[in-house]
């Protein structure tokens, strides 16, 4: 919704605003500006230039609207808090990805938009349209003309905030920026609110306790953090942990906990307790569907829809009593994850060719304690998801996805942004499959002033949307159509790509190409190039799901 800020009364300089708004941003624990270019921002864009050089908020500039959305939003999800600056017209509709992604995982991000006065609104004027409330009723957007206004907008640490600032000729200051440097010394100089990273959901103010006896598991999605882990392993419960939920290590963490849900053990679950929002499985999905089970929902950030029918919301749940509740539950849980994990490692050592799976297994086990890993929303996510082993609790590795609406858009951006904003990182590393990097080539056009990250691209290309062969519309009685509609082959020569944009490239074939690939990363970003082949995916799939229910060889 629109929220008209601005008093009665004539509308203050573009100068006034942009002074006003470097303050506000410093104000809302703004540290990172992405600023794409325009004339109707100018105003803006110079005063945020004028602060960075005076040691106020970092500074990024990118061509591409939707680049820079998304660059923003990487930033804010790695600890930093990011605002993205675009000019007047179409350039403020290509954030809105960015912004839905932000809305619905419940990312702070900041968005300015540069308009022209709301006197020239309705007349024609060049580049003008209904630019307040052009995001939709999902958050307020705060349209101001007034210093008084823009000053009167608060900025909660993990919502979405739309500033539409009306802006009035002359769109550049009399005097040159150099001689404003030092009035941007003091105005950087003021307090600025510390929002970083605390988790959705929190154990330090403990609810009622949970009683023993259901068997239970507990369930957690995208970016549940470690109270998750805690709950797990204070009752003695197995955890099922997407690899974006920040739960996803200790002993109480189960690999493929997804093909678990389908055999006996899944069958006999009693309760569940779901932190954040599971978003990868199917399995998951039919697990809080039940009718028969109970499950408690801790609500975490984010727009997300009413809770499953049927659970019961909580909040922050806790095991009160000294012993574990039913040890035989867990191991039998452990035991047969073990087991499957090897089955499924030998199934995959079997096959000629390098597989997806082995990618994101390999991705994953060449990053380091402390370092990250942003994660493509579509097959690369759900392959991890498979392969990779929970390491051990104090050595966690923070891995991202935009899973607010899981769009494959911007992917490239975000890891890149995730990369400069986690700026103690042992390393950084991205996976994503061809489409999705094809997806977001603009993020590799970077001007020669631009803070570049250390950032090693992964992309598993198959040459196309692998995703589909194994949904429903990969069936064999649907071939005919499936390539056209589905498969989406592309042709494209990812190395010709890079060489255009200077990003060092290599395409390897086999596991141990991979694993020495990532074992000796050059710095700055490049891209490895994993070919792999979706013509055996669906049959792959199939061949991975069977082996739940498959004995374990002697």
């Amino acid at each position: 919704m629109t929220s008209p800020t601005s008093p009665e009364g004539a509308a203050d300089s573009a100068a006034d605003l942009a002074d006003a708004l470097v303050a506000w941003l410093a104000r809302a624990g703004v540290t990172e500006v992405v600023v794409a270019p325009g004339s109707r921002n100018a105003p803006l864009s110079m005063a945020l230039w004028a602060s960075a050089q005076a040691g106020g908020a970092r500074l990024h500039t990118r061509i591409d609207e939707r680049t820079a959305g998304f660059l923003a939003l990487g930033l804010t999800k790695s600890g930093s808090r990011a605002a993205v600056l675009t000019t007047s017209g179409t350039a403020v509709a290509n954030l809105h990805p960015a912004v839905l992604e932000a809305i619905h995982a419940g990312v702070g991000l900041v968005v300015v938009s540069a308009d022209r006065p709301a006197r020239l609104r309705g007349t024609g004027a060049n580049q003008t349209t209904e630019q307040a409330g052009i995001f939709g009723p999902l958050l307020t957007s705060y349209d101001v003309a007034t210093v008084a206004a823009l000053d009167a907008v608060a900025a909660p640490p993990h919502e979405v905030v739309h500033l539409n600032v009306q802006l009035d000729a002359p769109l550049v200051p009399e005097s040159p920026l150099v001689s404003r440097l030092a009035d941007a010394r003091t105005s950087t100089s003021g307090s600025v609110v510390e929002v970083r990273g605390a988790p959705a959901t929190s154990l330090e103010t403990p609810g009622p306790p949970l009683e023993r006896g259901p068997r239970t598991v507990v369930v957690a999605g995208d970016d549940s953090g470690p109270p998750a882990r805690q709950l797990a392993e204070a009752a003695g419960w197995p955890l099922l942990a997407e690899p974006t939920s920040g739960s996803r290590t200790g002993e109480n963490a189960l690999r493929t906990y997804r093909l678990l849900l389908g055999t006996d053990l899944g069958a006999r679950i009693e309760r569940v307790v779901v932190f954040g929002r599971p978003t990868l499985s199917r399995p998951v999905t039919r697990l809080l569907e039940r009718p028969d089970i109970e499950v408690l929902v801790v609500p975490g950030r984010g727009l997300w829809p009413p809770k499953p029918e049927g659970s019961i919301a909580t909040s922050h749940p806790r095991w009160g009593e000294d012993e574990v509740d039913d040890p035989a539950w867990f191991e039998a849980w452990k035991e047969a994850d073990r087991a499957l994990g090897r089955r499924l490692d030998r199934l995959l050592a079997d096959q000629p060719t390098l597989t997806p799976y082995d990618v994101a297994g390999t991705t994953f086990a060449a990053l380091p304690a402390g370092g990250l890993l942003v994660v493509g929303a579509s097959s690369p996510v759900r392959d991890l998801d498979l392969m990779a082993r929970p390491p051990a609790v104090g050595t966690r590795r923070k891995v991202i996805a935009n899973r607010g609406l899981a769009g494959i858009d911007g992917t490239i951006s975000t890891s890149i942004g995730a990369a400069l904003g986690r700026r103690d990182s042992a390393r950084n590393l991205a996976l994503m499959g061809d489409l999705t990097f094809l997806h977001d080539q603009t993020a590799f056009v970077l001007g020669p002033d631009e803070p570049r990250p250390d950032l090693t691209v992964v992309v598993a290309n198959d040459d196309g949307g692998a995703i589909f062969s194994m949904l429903e519309q990969g069936a064999p009685a649907h071939a005919a159509s499936f390539e056209r509609l589905f498969g989406t082959p592309h042709g494209m020569d990812l190395a010709s790509l890079c060489a255009a944009a200077r990003i060092p490239h290599l395409r390897v074939t086999s596991r141990p190409e991979l694993e020495h690939a990532l074992a000796s990363p050059n710095g700055g970003i490049e891209v490895v190039e994993a070919t792999i082949s979706r013509v055996d995916r669906r049959d792959l799939d199939l061949q991975v799901r069977a082996l739940a229910t498959t004995p374990e060889e002697a």
